[in-house]
């Protein structure tokens, strides 16, 4: 198959890293599927900044799959991390839950009333969905699984008798202080952080008062992590701990022993090599001096063998109007959240269309409708083919992958139309049908199904995302004050308006009436240029429209009202 932008590889992100991707993968391992990989944490809700953690790998393996290579995308679920801290804002959820801080994720009960087994399952679940719904294909590796299977057990020792060495590795960053972070141009007040994408970034590295040891035991009393490694044999593999949440102490033979893991900054260059990573993104906070990825460079080659992968720090994903967010924190709009307004080839494009270090906003506010209008002025360049190469190929990248095209609405009516339309008629099928119809009368609407769902993310943005006060409540009566003090000219002006009800009564016919009304006021043609006094008169008119149907000075465009009142109603509360 094809690649998406032949013609673009030097403006296309997705293209070049492909092309660099599919010629280290040649280099490393000749001949086997290219492995592309993702980390994620399920400490709590898995949030839009997280998301890209999982869609540059994403679109860079598709692109490499459209090529006809053979590709894997791993998602390592780092759901045997430590549970951390309490979020809050999360149903079902409750101080009670501080008692299980320090354990595994997997052994952390869900929150309440749900149907998951433990709590890195119920916020994996959500994910998958979403992923899912984006027409991301992947493998996931549960690390609960992998070790306490015994998967990593040759790792693990391997690690333990190479500890020293890796003790010196880390030695050379731990009395080196980090420099400041250089900063970046906010994207808005709402910034979702890139930390937490791959594991615990902030995990201590394993130096402790009896030696360095790589290696944490998750307690045999309490099952949580408060332990400190205190002698180990590398001949026989027994490893002492002691627990200082509980007291409980014991000896174990590790090359039997699976209850712990090794700590994040040995744990991730171990995967690196032992899953072949060719290509795996980071966060702005593994990318630092002394951070766990660029140490992670050393540990991979000194001590498994292996190589970094190559990959881009990818940069914050922000939040229209909300406040700076993390994913342990409860109330993080999730990609579930996102997809619950816009149209899973919208969300793909966001992230498509930016390189990875390059910070964007996803609009959860009145912004979505200009996004809308964007991307259907690129869809529109993109069919009569004058979309610039990189455009085109983010177009693409967005509506299928290379196995099969996401679904669209057959007629994609505009964004802030539908939402007008919902938000007038509070949801009414029968009514908003009607309304639909007479957008365009040569061509009408013949069920929902045509704009859906498309429609069905607009009602949800209306129901969820716009605040009552915000909301179109048409008059029920006419404000019999406000058309008594009209002037001459007012009441005029509404006659004018009224009298071509019927002949322009289709979006288009509606759209040169309002507009055209003032222009013949002040003696004009109809299809006269504005000027800057006749604007003022425009605005004027439109405010007092706007005060007779809505009791406000603004709200949806007046064509989309007029036609959501009807004809009828519409005379009834503007006859002077």
């Amino acid at each position: 198959m094809p690649t998406v932008a032949q013609s673009s590889t030097e403006t296309d992100w997705v293209s070049r890293f492909a092309d660099e991707v599919i010629a280290e993968s040649e280099r490393r391992a000749p001949g086997k599927p290219v492995v592309v990989a993702s980390g994620l944490s399920p400490s709590g809700p898995v949030h839009l900044g997280n998301l890209r953690e999982v869609m540059t790998p994403h679109l860079v393996a598709d692109e490499i799959q459209r090529r006809g290579h053979q590709v894997r995308h791993l998602i390592s679920w780092d759901d045997y991390d430590r549970y951390r801290k309490v979020p809050a804002g999360v149903p079902g959820v409750d101080e009670s839950y501080a008692e299980h801080i320090g354990k595994p994720l997997t052994s952390v009960p869900a929150p309440q009333g749900s149907p998951h087994p433990n709590w890195a399952e119920h916020f994996k679940a959500a994910m998958v969905a979403a992923l899912a719904e984006l027409g991301v294909e992947f493998d996931g590796i549960s690390q609960t699984e992998q070790y306490t299977s015994g998967v990593y057990r040759e790792q693990v020792l391997h690690a333990m008798r190479h500890r020293a060495d890796i003790d010196a590795i880390l030695g050379q960053y731990r009395t080196k202080k980090a420099p400041p972070k250089k900063s970046q141009k906010p994207v808005d007040a709402a910034e979702l952080e890139a930390a937490e994408g791959s594991g615990a970034a902030a995990e201590d590295d394993g130096a402790g008062s009896a030696g360095y040891f790589p290696y944490k035991p998750y307690c045999g009393g309490c099952g949580k992590d408060l332990t400190t490694v205190t002698g180990y044999d590398d001949d026989t593999t027994e490893l002492s701990y002691t627990c200082s949440a509980c007291g409980f102490a014991e000896t174990v033979r590790l090359s039997e022993f699976n209850r712990g893991k090794l700590v994040w900054k040995v744990d991730w260059p171990m995967r690196w090599a032992y899953e072949g990573v060719v290509f795996e993104p980071s966060g702005v906070d593994h990318s630092s001096p002394g951070s766990s990825f660029q140490v992670g460079g050393e540990i991979v080659s000194a001590i498994f063998g292996g190589r970094q992968p190559i990959g881009p720090m990818y940069a914050f994903v922000g939040i229209s109007g909300m406040a700076k967010m993390s994913s342990s924190r409860g109330g993080v709009p999730t990609p579930g959240d996102a997809l619950k307004i816009m149209e899973a080839p919208l969300l793909r494009w966001l992230y498509a269309r930016r390189r990875p270090n390059q910070a964007f906003k996803i609009a959860f506010d009145q912004e979505i409708q200009r996004l809308y209008d964007e991307w259907d002025k690129l869809a529109a360049k993109v069919a009569d083919g004058s979309a610039l190469p990189a455009d085109a190929a983010a177009y693409a990248r967005a509506v299928r992958t290379a196995s099969s095209e996401l679904p669209s609405t057959p007629r994609p009516l505009p964004y802030r139309t539908l939402a007008s339309v919902v938000d007038i008629t509070a949801g009414h099928d029968e009514q908003t049908v009607r309304i639909l119809s007479e957008l365009d009368p040569a061509n009408p609407l013949g069920s929902l199904d045509e704009v859906r769902p498309r429609l069905d993310r607009a009602e949800n943005w209306i129901s969820t995302q716009v605040p009552a006060e915000a909301r179109t409540v048409v008059r029920d009566e006419p404000d019999t004050e406000l058309l008594a003090s009209l002037d001459d000219e007012g009441r005029a002006s509404l006659r004018l308006l009224l009298d071509g009800l019927d002949t322009h009564w289709s979006l288009d016919g509606l759209t040169t009436l309002v507009y055209g009304v003032p222009k013949v006021m002040a003696g004009l043609e109809p299809d006269a240029k504005p000027t800057p006094e006749l604007k003022v008169a425009q605005r004027a008119f439109f405010a007092l429209l706007y005060r007779l149907l809505v009791t406000r000075e603004t709200g949806p465009r007046l064509p989309t009202l007029l036609l959501a009142v009807g004809a009828d109603r519409v005379r009834k509360l503007l006859a002077a």
